[in-house]
């Protein structure tokens, strides 16, 4: 399917916003372009209402320049838990198709439930390292830049430093073989404390080894056995200044827009000068994560919103 068809089949033309930027416009010019992560849709793929082999048909026709693709779609050609890549040349060979027929970039691919990098056991994260491997080949298949990983396991901040170096140069070492970057999000736990991944961070030292900053992603402590009930939150401006000096890619995470196209939540202007600051010029991914305005409308209020602040 390329991106006419899709557009004569979704629909997509009626989609009606509120906010003041053309919803087809194209940041292909601009200094940093901007790439949607799968996630935005995860409700659409999880329900099967949508194909996540058609992702990039929708990306595209949203006038996004890049896609960010999360491997739990995908999961029915490459199990996690599995060190097997028997099927990395088949889906690579479909994801690259739409990608070619809708003349949109494959970014990278978010890796999660494929073992601790992180864990207070090295033979664990050994197994870890060999998991994630077949996400790497994907990845150098479909010419993303990267792809995210997550660092799980060790519960004490000191080791957990230690283990995560330990973990990432495994996997930074293999995937440098094929020009691929481990980044890593702050994804919860110690991750989501900028001070604690910067050192990470300064510890692996590794060209192809950097962070993925995530505006909103910045609980540290959830309260005991509730995931929705964060009991310790680290300062988001500051994180995201910690991690940008690292950053292979930025997730624009959002919830929830005002009657002036504004994230309720997160002060974007703000975010965005220190992303100036920095002097970054990769990919800006929309993650967004709210319910209000739907799938649809709250992407494109997102992508509105870094368009008029970039």
């Amino acid at each position: 399917m390329n991106r006419k068809q899709f557009l004569s089949l979704a629909g997509v033309s009626s989609i009606g916003l509120a906010f003041p930027v053309p919803i087809f416009s194209s940041d292909k010019d601009a200094k940093n372009k901007i790439s949607l992560a799968q996630w935005s849709m995860n409700r659409s793929f999880f329900s099967g209402k949508k194909d996540a082999h058609d992702f990039a048909v929708y990306a595209a026709s949203l006038g996004f320049a890049g896609v960010e693709f999360v491997n739990q779609f995908y999961f029915d050609q490459l199990k996690n838990g599995t060190t097997s890549s028997k099927n990395v040349s088949s889906l690579a060979k479909t994801l690259n198709s739409r990608a070619k027929d809708n003349d949109i970039s494959n970014v990278l691919i978010m890796v999660d439930l494929e073992g601790n990098l992180a864990d207070s056991s090295s033979k664990v994260i050994k197994t870890a390292i060999e998991q994630h491997k077949k996400w790497v080949e994907l990845a150098a298949e479909i010419g993303c830049q990267s792809i995210r990983v997550n660092l799980t396991g060790e519960k004490d901040p000191k080791r957990w430093i230690d283990k995560s170096v330990e973990g990432l140069t495994g996997l930074c070492r293999f995937a440098k073989t094929m020009d691929i970057n481990i980044i890593v999000e702050n994804h919860g736990g110690f991750s989501s404390n900028g001070s604690l991944l910067a050192q990470v961070m300064k510890k692996t030292n590794l060209e192809n080894c950097g962070t993925l900053p995530d505006f909103g992603n910045f609980c540290s402590a959830y309260s005991l056995g509730n995931d929705s009930n964060c009991e310790e939150w680290y300062d988001m401006y500051k994180g995201v200044a910690e991690l940008m000096p690292y950053a292979k890619s930025v997730s624009a995470k959002s919830y929830d827009f005002d009657d002036n196209g504004n994230e309720t939540k997160i002060d974007y202007a703000k975010m965005i000068k220190i992303i100036k600051q920095n002097n970054y010029d990769g990919y800006i991914g929309v993650e967004y994560e709210g319910s209000r305005l739907g799938e649809k409308k709250g992407i494109l209020a997102t992508k509105n919103l870094i368009q008029r602040l970039l």
